[in-house]
């Protein structure tokens, strides 16, 4: 028997019964929470459900202390085998390719500050439809993904374009559940980043975009103010830019190494 299955599950099913009975829980009710659970399951939406309810909190709890930039969730739409990018470090568009131009720039740095050369940056997003490459057909394959090697000083480029905010799929149980609890079903606009250098512990982030809709009420309760930037016009004009650095925590001896060579 394993005493930590019994601290986690235990723990889970006494807090659902005393939810039970805090809330006055009917038989009317329980019935219609089990038919609910069985259509999550039959949806397929379990991983939606735990990405959007669930994966935040295990991440705030997960990396609690760890020095360093601030992480925030995957998410579901990660890709592996993303190519790595040239300058001038775009990452993949169409020709055609609507939405807003924008420079992102810094460093990769460890915890004394001192640069990281060589750090792989995975970037990925949604383009200005909310839409990922990969997940709606209505996209070519390995649009706006694309991995950038910052220099001998642990600087970096990306190109891209300003992506759109989307909602989580609203017509499933998922989507019942917050339109019946009232609850935003919206993810603000963002870029997935995963930070990786040798010996040191990976970096999983987002970052926002200031005065932009729904950081507020998003659904993923994944913004946190150390990751909202503000694009502005610069020295990259007229494209609008900005400057963020990331820094990494050094992996220690009780630290799995998870950075990784570059797919």
């Amino acid at each position: 028997m394993s005493t930590r299955t019994d601290e986690l599950a235990g723990g889970l099913l006494r807090h659902i019964h005393e939810q039970i009975a805090a809330s006055d829980l009917t038989y009317e009710e329980f019935g219609a929470l089990k038919q609910w659970l069985i259509d999550v399951g039959e949806a397929g939406e379990w991983p939606l459900f735990l990405d959007v309810f669930v994966e935040s909190a295990v991440e705030q709890n997960a990396f609690k202390g760890r020095e360093g930039s601030k992480g925030t969730i995957l998410g579901p739409y990660h890709l592996e085998g993303a190519p790595v990018l040239s300058a001038p470090f775009e990452l993949p568009r169409r020709e055609d390719e609507q939405g807003e131009r924008i420079v992102m720039t810094g460093r990769v740095v460890d915890a004394s500050g001192t640069p990281l050369p060589g750090a792989v940056l995975d970037a990925w997003q949604a383009d200005a439809e909310g839409l990922y490459s990969g997940f709606d057909a209505r996209l070519p394959e390995g649009i706006l993904r694309g991995k950038v090697i910052a220099d001998d000083e642990g600087r970096f480029e990306i190109r891209t374009i300003l992506p759109a905010p989307y909602t989580i799929p609203t017509e499933g149980p998922t989507g019942r559940l917050c339109k019946a609890a009232g609850w935003s079903p919206w993810r603000p606009a963002h870029i997935h980043v995963i930070v990786t250098a040798e010996g040191h512990e990976e970096l999983v982030t987002q970052l926002f975009f200031d005065q932009g809709e729904h950081l507020d009420d998003d659904v993923a309760g994944a913004v946190k103010d150390e990751l909202v930037v503000k694009p502005e016009v610069g020295p990259y004009a007229p494209e609008r830019s900005f400057s963020y650095d990331f820094t990494l925590a050094t992996v220690h001896a009780s630290t799995p190494d998870t950075a990784g060579a570059v797919a």
